[in-house]
């Protein structure tokens, strides 16, 4: 018997909704086990309680560092560095120190396979305790009476070899004796000292398995942040980056809610997974109905344009996700204009705004073309993170060098930040702002960021990071990054944008030191009629305005305070964040603040600088750090404008007020303040900041 038409379709349709529902909860279901499965913790022998950065046992790889797995092996947990194994005798998670020893050497002075001690820098580094010894295998005759002989039986060979606790002697026997293989470990300083006095084969063996200690550079800073808003820290195994796992999705740093918005949000997981999908199945079930409707009533119409057509309007529209299309489009050529869309990336008190961009220049590219730029994104040419992706360095077919972003995630939140920047970069030309070539359409597998190369790194990387070593940023190179990166932000405040995540790994320096302020993943546009927009607090800590997280109000002052953590780091060359320095400095800016009001500027700005010993330094760094003290005040009504900013900066630089600003050496009380600082905890500047207007009567805080 035939099947009714119209039963059929509805039968197929009620179908497909259904399949449409049955992934999100899963997706729903699948993200709360990662949740669960990274809230437990790793359990072996008198180690109960491990978490982050370790993984192993009941804890899958997502739930730590990829290079922390544990086992838990002949009742003993054991690790793996550089492709060796060491037994873990100790793990500190307060200092964050290992205490190991290595596995081929536990009742065994005699491995078969010689091997050197070595580990990723990156990762973990010696602590104080720790001591360098080197072994010589298969010496040749060594002299009667030489102290720290031993014997190895291998293989039916009896093979002399020789402990040596001095760098200097094992420069003299390696040039000497001639052994055929030497071998570095470490030891703890006891038994270095132990060693010392009686080189005796028993003892090494006592050294050997007493182990030594490794600190790791894990920043748990970020784990804290995740488990305060509620998520559970893991990483990413296949991209090896944190990622905060919470009960609605993975997150690069924070989950969205509050740790009891999160108890709450677990306690309705499900429910909500179930009513995301049958909205969703519900709305395709309308959308396929009306669609099928429109194709029968135009189908025999004359189609109006070419198959593959795409407009400008549709290609740099948001993109929507579509199962059924995989394959990219050809790349589009040079656009004059784009449609902009309203973003609703954040609750504001204010509708989100369209910033029309009539004369951008956007290339549309495919992905196919950028992934052959980027070799596949070949990790070799990863650049960096930017605001939601990494960076990679492309070749383009005509030659360009570009620095390509790509998403971490395809979802709605990266997709309207992906828009944000596009609509933001469209149209703003300026020196010293990063220039955007085009991006990938919506059509495209994946959400792409096409921007001009900047080949010298980041601020800093040349302040704290991989290019130190090169010491390129002398004082004046540095007070130039300082005057180009405010007159970066005038420009954009005066298109009312705040950048909003203004920090020294957003700043690039081109091959002559100019700067180009990057990543405006986060930023907003502001609107002229009002006094400020209220948004969720975003940003990286250390350099979020501290009134942004208590009132929720972004104004251009807000990227003022940030724009202060830079000129710290500028003068210092520190980082603005940093979990090993001690409690009370671990910000820099509570630091700088501190340091200024206790006259201890020599301590806070960098020695390499010239601070004390050129006087032109000293007069120009003091200058800055009183610029910086009123920058970070935490009242945003008390801290100067970007033009105040940079019209201090050229004064320090041109130095035209030589004669005043030789004032300033000092650092103390102005005793018109001393009834200030009674009634409430000190906050001044150099005395020749001093002002009323400004002096702020709180300490600063920013927590992380």
């Amino acid at each position: 018997m035939a099947t009714n038409p119209s039963k059929a379709l509805l039968l197929a349709l009620i179908f497909i909704a259904t399949v449409l529902i049955q992934p999100l909860t899963l997706l729903c279901d699948g993200e709360e086990e990662k949740y669960r499965n990274c809230n437990s913790s790793l359990k072996c022998l008198t180690y109960p309680n491990l978490g982050y950065p370790f993984w192993g046992l009941n804890r899958p790889d997502y739930c730590g560092h990829p290079s922390f797995e544990l086992s838990c092996r002949e009742e003993a947990l054991e690790i793996a560095i550089n492709s060796i194994a060491y037994r873990v005798l100790e793990i500190n998670t307060n200092t964050h120190t290992l205490r190991v020893a290595r596995k081929d050497y536990w009742n065994n002075i005699c491995p078969q396979s010689l091997k050197n001690t070595t580990f990723d820098s990156s990762l973990f580094y010696y602590s104080s305790d720790t001591q360098p010894l080197k072994l010589f295998y298969d010496c040749p005759p060594l002299p009667v009476g030489l102290p720290g002989q031993f014997r190895c039986n291998i293989n039916s060979t009896n093979y002399v070899n020789l402990i040596v606790t001095q760098n200097s002697e094992a420069r003299n026997i390696s040039n000497t004796m001639k052994c055929n293989h030497s071998v570095d470990v470490a030891i703890s300083k006891s038994m270095m000292q132990s060693l010392q006095s009686n080189p005796s084969e028993q003892n090494l063996k006592e050294a050997l398995e007493t182990g030594f200690e490794l600190q790791w550079r894990i920043d748990n800073r970020v784990c804290y942040e995740c488990h305060e808003s509620g998520g559970q820290c893991g990483s990413d195994p296949s991209l090896g980056e944190f990622t905060c796992y919470c009960l609605d999705g993975a997150f690069k740093t924070t989950c969205g809610s509050t740790p009891s918005e999160a108890t709450k949000t677990k306690k309705t997981a499900t429910e909500k997974a179930i009513i995301i999908g049958a909205s969703v199945g519900g709305a395709f079930l309308v959308a396929t109905i009306l669609g099928f409707c429109i194709f029968f009533c135009l189908g025999k119409k004359k189609k109006k344009h070419p198959v593959g057509y795409v407009s400008k309007e549709a290609a740099l529209s948001p993109p929507v996700s579509d199962p059924l299309s995989d394959k990219d489009m050809p790349p589009a050529p040079l656009l004059n204009s784009f449609q902009t869309h309203s973003i609703p990336s954040y609750p504001s008190s204010k509708s989100d705004l369209e910033r029309p961009s009539p004369n951008s220049d956007i290339q549309v590219f495919s992905y196919a073309e950028l992934e052959k730029a980027t070799q596949n994104f070949n990790r070799s040419g990863e650049l960096g993170d930017g605001g939601f992706g990494t960076v990679y360095y492309g070749k383009l077919d005509d030659g360009r060098e570009v620095a390509v972003k790509r998403l971490y995630e395809h979802n709605c939140k990266r997709v309207e930040q992906f828009m944000n920047e596009v609509n933001i970069l469209a149209d703003l030309q300026h020196k010293n702002l990063v220039k955007l070539y085009g991006c990938t359409s919506k059509f495209s597998q994946g959400l792409l960021l096409v921007y001009e190369y900047i080949p010298n790194g980041t601020v800093a990387d040349h302040l704290h990071g991989s290019r130190v070593k090169f010491g390129l940023l002398s004082w004046p190179i540095r007070l130039r990054i300082a005057i180009e990166t405010a007159n970066a932000l005038i420009y954009l405040h005066r298109k009312d944008i705040i950048h909003r995540d203004v920090k020294t790994n957003n700043i690039l320096l081109d091959s002559t030191c100019t700067v180009k302020v990057a990543d405006f993943g986060l930023s907003r546009l502001f609107p002229t009629d009002v006094t400020h927009v209220s948004t969720a607090p975003q940003g990286t800590p250390g350099y979020v305005d501290p009134e942004y997280y208590q009132c929720y109000q972004l104004t251009t002052k807000s990227d003022v305070y940030s724009f202060g953590v830079v000129l710290i780091e500028l003068i210092s060359s520190l980082r603005a964040v940093d979990t090993d320095r001690k409690r009370q400095d671990i910000n820099l800016s509570n630091m700088a603040v501190s340091k200024i009001q206790n006259r201890a500027l020599n301590e806070l700005i960098d020695p390499k600088l010239g601070f004390d010993k050129n006087p032109e330094v000293m007069r120009a760094t003091t200058s800055v750090a009183e610029l910086a003290f009123r920058c970070l005040q935490q009242e945003r009504d008390l801290r100067p404008s970007m033009e105040e900013v940079v019209e201090v900066l050229r004064e320090i630089e041109n130095d035209k007020s030589r004669s005043e600003m030789s004032k300033v050496v000092d650092i103390g009380v102005v005793e018109d303040d001393i009834e200030i600082t009674k009634r409430t905890p000190p906050a001044f500047s150099p005395n020749s900041v001093i002002d009323d207007n400004w002096v702020s009567s709180s300490t600063i805080t920013n927590s992380l």
